[in-house]
C-alpha cells in the first residue's frame, strides 16, 4: 500500500536510509531533517505486517525544479516493484505541482532510465542542490550520477 508518510513512519524511514547509507549507496538524513521534510515522503506499507518496506521523497528545489531523493526499499522486499511504484507516485506528484525539471542523484542510473531520466552533467544543477552534500563522506568528489527528466 502506497501512502503519504505520517509521524509514526519517521523511525522506519530513518532505519531504511541508514541501512543504505552504511552500504555507501545513499545519503543518510538525520531524524530532525526527516521530521522537517516528512510531507515530502511517500511510503510503501506492507498490508500484512504493516511494516514500512519502502520510501521515496519529492523535494522542491526551485520554481520549476524538484528532486526525487531518499528512495529505499527494505532488502527483504526487493524485486517486488516497490521502488518502481514509489518512483511513479513521486513523478505523478511532481506533475501535479507543475514541476518541469525533475532530477535525481543516484548510484543506479539504469533504474531511472525507464522512467525517462537522462544523465546530465552535475554542474548544470543549481548550487542550492548541493547544500545536503556537505555532510557526505564523498564530498566534494561526488560519485553519484545526476539524471534529469523533463515533465
Amino acid at each position: 500500500m502506497i501512502r503519504k508518510a505520517v509521524l509514526d513512519d519517521v523511525k522506519s524511514i530513518h532505519a531504511l536510509l541508514q541501512f543504505y547509507n552504511i552500504k555507501g549507496e545513499l545519503l543518510a538524513r538525520p531524524l530532525s531533517k526527516l521530521y522537517d521534510h516528512l510531507r515530502d515522503f511517500w511510503v510503501f506499507e506492507d498490508p500484512q505486517t504493516h511494516k514500512i518496506a519502502g520510501c521515496c521523497a519529492l523535494q522542491f528545489c526551485w520554481e520549476n525544479l524538484a528532486e526525487i531523493r531518499s528512495l529505499a526499499v527494505d532488502p527483504g522486499f526487493t524485486g517486488r516493484g516497490i521502488g518502481k511504484i514509489l518512483t511513479e507516485r513521486t513523478i505523478q506528484e511532481a506533475v501535479y505541482f507543475k514541476i518541469t525539471d525533475l532530477f535525481t542523484l543516484t548510484y543506479r542510473p539504469t533504474f531511472f532510465e525507464p522512467f525517462g531520466f537522462s544523465v546530465i552533467d552535475k554542474n548544470l544543477l543549481p548550487i542550492k542542490v548541493w547544500s545536503d552534500c556537505i555532510g557526505c563522506v564523498s564530498f566534494p568528489n561526488c560519485n553519484e550520477t545526476a539524471m534529469l527528466k523533463k515533465l
